[in-house]
């Protein structure tokens, strides 16, 4: 079976996007942007209210069109990329890479979920923000009767419903998981055949990974002036205030992912034996492209890049786990989520026992493996 080979093309501009201090103009575009917005926000009574929602509208345009720019081909390029990645590796290693990967996808996603429930409770931000931040006397909206009901979870049920009856639908619908499985079960049926006859699909597989790849790379051209707008347009509408009110609540998110990076690099040190501090060094592209565009789709060809490159890792592996994991193994994202609900809970009063707590866990893994890869998911 033929190998499609990472699409080093990308790879090189968005190496060169970095070189080029593409996080240097995102920092400027965000403290830039941020000083507009508060210049046109009409609390100070220097521009009218309609003038400043008509030009935070335009302002926002920017970053509307890249995020969905990289929404529009989200999708294709996960389905290609996973496809690739399965037709570059034998049968009969798929088994066994696969259910380490999900093993490893799994532990580490609950890492992240235990991680941010400590943080959460440590810190407690919602009871800071309830009494710093304006949430003081606010309740939590009842619903109507019908939202209260009681509603049953059918494991079972939950399990099947996973594979798509109509895969279409599930890609407009951005059922990620199901989309994802859709792939994998499609990959592995396309080594099974012979490869004269699989090599049309694989032709077209790349021919489509490279396409997507193409509007990336003209989307990373928006990102500076997109954070630009979008701050622009979100400090216009509602103010600094907000900011100030769950700073506490961001800088304890912010504790909880450094704890989760310092656990990667303690586990990588521990499996491999190496300097964590050189896999940091390593990456360190492609994390800077990652900070700057928030969107684990449009790193992906960097990330196979600096894996086959400076980690030295097979591209047959690399091909296959890293268009997964970007799309399934959000864990900064289940961090993030798990935060945010015990903050939510505590702002509001709301007391949680222990079930409530593993409830939460098990539906935070289900949520983060289902957040789009993109800025905002």
């Amino acid at each position: 079976m033929a190998i499609i080979q990472p699409l080093n093309d990308l790879s090189v501009y968005l190496s060169h996007l970095v070189k080029g201090r593409l996080w240097l103009k995102v920092i400027i575009g965000l403290v830039l942007g941020s000083g507009l917005g508060l210049l046109i926000n009409p609390a100070w009574g220097w521009v009218p209210p309609e003038v400043s929602e008509r030009l935070g509208s335009w302002l926002n345009l920017p970053g509307e069109v890249f995020m969905k720019l990289v929404q529009m081909v989200m999708i294709p390029l996960i389905v290609a990329s996973i496809i690739s990645g399965l037709v570059s590796n034998a049968s009969d290693k798929l088994g066994s890479i696969g259910l380490r990967l999900f093993l490893y996808f799994l532990f580490t996603t609950v890492v992240a979920i235990v991680l941010g429930t400590v943080v959460a409770f440590l810190f407690n931000p919602g009871e800071y923000v309830s009494t710093h931040g304006g949430f003081s006397g606010t309740s939590m909206p009842n619903g109507t009767p019908a939202e209260q009901e009681t509603v049953r979870f059918n494991l079972p049920e939950s399990i099947s419903n996973l594979i798509p009856v109509n895969p279409l639908e599930a890609m407009l619908r951005g059922e990620l998981l199901s989309v994802v499985i859709f792939t994998i079960i499609i990959g592995i049926a396309t080594t099974q055949i012979e490869e004269k006859m699989a090599q049309p699909v694989i032709r077209f597989i790349a021919a489509i990974q490279k396409i997507c790849m193409i509007v990336v790379g003209w989307a990373m051209k928006l990102v500076p002036y997109a954070v630009f707008g979008l701050m622009a347009s979100l400090l216009s509408t509602t103010g600094i205030e907000i900011f100030m009110g769950l700073g506490y609540y961001m800088l304890v998110v912010l504790l909880g992912l450094a704890l989760l990076i310092l656990f990667y690099l303690l586990m990588y040190g521990l499996v491999t034996r190496q300097n964590p501090l050189r896999f940091l060094s390593n990456i360190r592209d492609a994390q800077l492209l990652a900070f700057s565009t928030a969107s684990s789709a449009a790193v992906m060809p960097l990330s196979m890049k600096v894996a086959d490159e400076k980690l030295k890792v097979s591209s047959q592996i690399s091909d296959f786990v890293i268009p997964i994991g970007a799309t399934i193994n959000m864990d900064g994202t289940a961090l993030f989520q798990c935060v945010t609900v015990l903050f939510m809970a505590h702002a509001y009063g709301i007391e949680l026992a222990l079930l409530d707590v593993v409830l939460i866990t098990f539906t935070v893994v289900g949520a983060s493996i289902g957040t789009p890869a993109i800025p905002g998911g």
